[in-house]
């Protein structure tokens, strides 16, 4: 399948029976960052998307809900047919877009209310720190988890310390849902990550503070190939 010509064909759609599959096929994952990006978070959606990302995760914390909206709509553009677009904890700004889904945390709303407000066809990812989380995620229906902090970062002050790459293969074991690691995720530590079974990864400032967000994505996508072969 080309990476950068794979017709996902998410969004608009009423009926997602194939969510698990694509979520399955996923590999870089893609977070925004305003605060941290060099060209903007358009700008590095677009390139992103281009450069082979199938999932992108609209986060946001310091604009009013009029321009995350705006911008939402316009990064559902960009990633309509292409691209996975989840928005980050705001199920309003979701539900006002149709965004494919959420990712919501530990201390936002329960996944069964999401799942109630978002409908059985939309994507809700949960974050988790641990295997008992973890499972309790696959329980109340999260179609996958972000696992993290793997390593220390910078990106997010509440993150906590790193649980390391180790963590990912005792999460895969215990559920079936695919996971997702975060937190420190760089090029020099980025294949330990996958070698412990992560199915993707989201490695923010290593990309959104390059010059070329596009090389930066098809160059982790091939790592995380090159590994899975």
């Amino acid at each position: 399948m080309d990476q950068k010509n794979c017709n996902l064909k998410i969004s608009n759609q009423k009926d997602l029976p194939q969510k698990n599959f694509l979520l399955k096929e996923i590999d870089f994952y893609l977070v925004t960052d305003s605060g941290l990006s060099k060209k903007g978070i358009l700008s590095d959606v677009k390139e992103s998307v281009e450069g082979g990302c199938k999932i992108i995760q609209y986060r946001e914390k310091n604009k009013s809900t009029k321009e995350m909206v705006n911008e939402a709509s316009e990064i559902k553009r960009i990633c309509s047919g292409r691209a996975i677009f989840l928005v980050n904890d705001r199920i309003d700004v979701a539900l006002a877009v149709d965004a494919d889904g959420v990712h919501i945390g530990q201390d936002d709303m329960p996944i069964g209310t999401a799942r109630k407000l978002l409908g059985e066809d939309k994507i809700i990812g949960l974050t988790v720190h641990n295997v008992a989380e973890a499972i309790e995620a696959e329980k109340s229906g999260a179609d996958y988890v972000g696992l993290g902090p793997i390593f220390v970062t910078s990106t997010k002050k509440d993150a906590g310390k790193g649980i390391g790459p180790a963590r990912i293969r005792e999460v895969k074991n215990a559920i079936k849902v695919p996971v997702v690691a975060i937190g420190g995720i760089n090029r020099e530590n980025c294949r330990r990550v996958v070698e412990n079974g992560a199915d993707s990864f989201a490695a923010i400032s290593a990309v959104v503070c390059s010059d070329d967000v596009n090389k930066e994505t098809s160059e982790f996508i091939e790592i995380i190939r090159e590994i899975k072969k």
